[in-house]
């Protein structure tokens, strides 16, 4: 803003309405008040502004009425960010005549507004845009403003809980630190440092509650800059911003390293169609890894930086960029976007919807028909009338993080809402998220997978099923390691597919549309058993009996309550294993069905004995030979888990099969 008003008022304030008898302009003043007039003019011109405030100060005290010597020692006072003096000269010259030029309601306004006296600025912005001979161009920001004054009289007056906390000194030093990402199980934080002006990222575990010391990430940094990265959610993928690199298709490209082997990859250049031959920089990925955001401004867009999303197909390949559309992108610059693991709430950076006057943070929910609602501002004091870093949010959406270059952290009424000395010149902070601005709640899964007999790790297919829509959630393939860390959404019943060729396949349910606690994730090790030699195709050497001892659950066949009635949630499963028996024509199973211990010992066995009949008849409906099927009830003489509690007692239902 520095000698805005200087430039205003010299360029824009010529035109004249007329004077009075009393007053004076540049144009009818003589003698000594227009030579210090035009003295401090030149002083002006020259970035000598103390020096000009004295001259027009001369002006004024040899004519009081000197209207253009009194605009431009106001001017001169708000470019010296002293808005206070600045106000004082901007009423004087409306006393002198206040028709004399319309722009000085909008400077006056704009002062007011740096002194946060939102009303009274309003009300000048309001007045402004009601002149007839108001510049057109000036209406369109007045109209801005105001709509910015307007939210943060409001803001102001109903702040926000913010309570801003180090990350440690162990992650902030005196050098900068910025742009924090985390895998979801919030174990993992990567993060952009600066020194000497060369970007690098650097990577922190989180022990006992304490962020360790950050260790460079020797295998991704190169001699040039990295920075405004995304890491998955199991922290085996990150992408990131490069610029000016000679493989690049514009001035920053999107870039990505994987895990493999235990160590990150040579980073390559993301591609078509997601660069192009603009700016395309600060990306983040869904949990899934198959949606990616990220700002660009790319030709299509709506403003100056907009936000783009890109998803990828089964084949790996990222589709053409869409724009997020009107409701987040604005005219102005949009970007800086955190897609949460929730997959429906995004954050992000906006100087175009209304805020406290630069960039703004801002959430937005998508909705049930896959449209983002109306982006809703974080709050004063999250949002000042400086602009706001980036801003992640944990998977449980309780915290939040990001990074800032802020002196202090002040309330409304001037006290600090700072913990403790900042370290370098950008930290890296985390507080308390209020609950309106949370995201939904979310859990995860982490898991290991093992081959049964030689108990070491295998890769395997894996596949996430929304229960109640039939929809994949997720479905990937482990790498050789066997580890995989997949989000779920709470409110929602999930069912888990793990298969591998040779192998009977695996599944667990996650019943979540209850709620969990996201203080326990589901931490698994999954066992998947070979298929026996004796079954064409298998290269297992092992013993029958060691297979046939282990059953395996159907953990998401479902019956009606008390009833051998088939839920159709339970179609999935019973595909998964008819197809199992015709990709193995030789295997022979037989279906067990058991109860818990709610009822009569003659009631449960005859309604296990029925629901495993019932798979039985869904398997020979479907094609299989009845020969190499059998059922048989145990009702509730063979429980897996303690009959005392409603978990216990829904492991011991279940429907299990083995080889014959």
């Amino acid at each position: 803003m520095a000698r805005f008003l200087l430039l205003c008022f010299t360029l824009l304030f010529f035109a004249q309405c007329g004077t009075t008898q009393s007053m004076v302009t540049r144009k009818t003043a003589k003698g000594k008040a227009l030579k210090y007039y035009e003295k401090g003019m030149s002083l002006l011109i020259s970035e000598q502004n103390e020096k000009a405030i004295n001259e027009f100060e001369k002006a004024l005290k040899s004519n009081p009425k000197f209207i253009d010597a009194q605009i431009q020692w106001a001017a001169a006072k708000y470019d010296q960010k002293k808005y206070q003096e600045a106000e004082v000269g901007f009423e004087k010259v409306l006393k002198i005549k206040e028709d004399y030029t319309t722009k000085v309601y909008y400077t006056l306004a704009l002062t007011e507004w740096r002194l946060n006296k939102f009303e009274e600025a309003s009300a000048h912005f309001e007045k402004f845009l009601s002149l007839p001979k108001a510049n057109e161009k000036l209406k369109k920001q007045a109209a801005f403003h105001l709509r910015n004054c307007q939210f943060a009289e409001k803001a102001f007056k109903n702040p926000v809980p913010f309570k801003p906390k180090s990350l440690g000194n162990k992650v902030n030093t005196e050098n900068a630190e910025y742009l924090p990402s985390f895998t979801a199980d919030g174990e993992t934080l990567i993060y952009t440092v600066r020194i000497r002006g060369q970007e690098d990222f650097y990577i922190s575990q989180n022990v006992d509650g304490e962020w360790q010391e950050g260790k460079e990430m020797t295998d991704v940094n190169t001699d040039l800059n990295e920075g405004a990265q995304t890491v998955s959610a199991d922290g085996k993928l990150i992408v990131f911003t490069a610029c000016n690199r000679d493989e690049g298709m514009g001035s920053c490209d999107l870039y990505f390293s994987e895990v493999k082997n235990g160590r990150w990859t040579k980073p390559e250049n993301i591609g078509l169609p997601i660069n192009s031959n603009k700016w395309e920089s600060q990306p983040s990925l869904s949990s899934d890894g198959n949606q990616l955001y990220f700002a660009s401004n790319r030709a299509g867009g709506k403003g100056d930086n907009d936000i783009w999303m890109s998803e990828r197909n089964d084949k790996g390949n990222w589709s053409k960029p869409v724009n997020l559309g009107k409701e987040i992108n604005t005219g102005k610059e949009d970007q800086s976007p955190f897609i949460h693991q929730d997959g429906q709430t995004l954050y992000f950076m906006s100087k175009g919807h209304p805020g406290m006057g630069q960039h703004d943070l801002y959430y937005s929910r998508k909705g049930t028909d896959g449209k983002w609602g109306t982006p809703v501002n974080l709050g004063y004091p999250i949002n000042t009338k400086a602009s706001e870093g980036a801003l992640v949010i944990s998977l449980d959406g309780k915290t939040a993080y990001f990074a800032s270059d802020r002196k202090t952290f002040d309330d409304a009424d001037g006290s600090s809402l700072f913990d403790s000395e900042r370290g370098g010149e950008t930290d890296l902070y985390s507080f308390p998220l209020y609950e309106d601005a949370r995201p939904q709640p979310v859990t995860y899964v982490k898991a290991k997978v093992f081959d049964a007999i030689s108990k070491k790790p295998i890769a395997a297919s894996l596949d996430f099923t929304d229960l109640s829509t039939g929809n994949t959630h997720v479905s990937t393939i482990t790498g050789n390691d066997g580890e995989f860390l997949v989000t779920l959404p709470l409110k929602k019943n999930y069912s888990l597919n793990v298969s591998k060729e040779k192998y009977f396949f695996h599944s667990e349910n996650f019943s979540l549309a209850e709620g969990a606690d996201l203080n326990e994730p589901f931490i698994l090790e999954i066992f998947l058993q070979p298929i026996p030699p004796s079954v064409p195709g298998s290269t297992v050497t092992t013993t029958t009996s060691t297979i046939a001892a282990e059953p395996i659950v159907l953990r998401n066949v479902f019956f009606e309550t008390g009833s051998a009635a088939l839920q159709d949630i339970s179609i999935n499963e019973l595909e998964r294993l008819k197809q199992l028996l015709i990709d193995n024509p030789t295997l022979r199973i037989q279906l067990n069905g058991h109860t818990d211990n709610v009822g009569s010992d003659q009631d449960n066995m005859t309604l296990s004995d029925n629901r495993a009949k019932a798979v039985h008849d869904y398997l020979t409906k479907g094609g299989i030979n009845a020969s190499r099927l059998k059922y048989k009830g145990f009702g509730e003489t063979m429980p897996i888990d303690s009959n005392d509690t409603p978990e216990g007692r829904q492991s011991n239902r279940r429907t299990e099969f083995v080889r014959f």
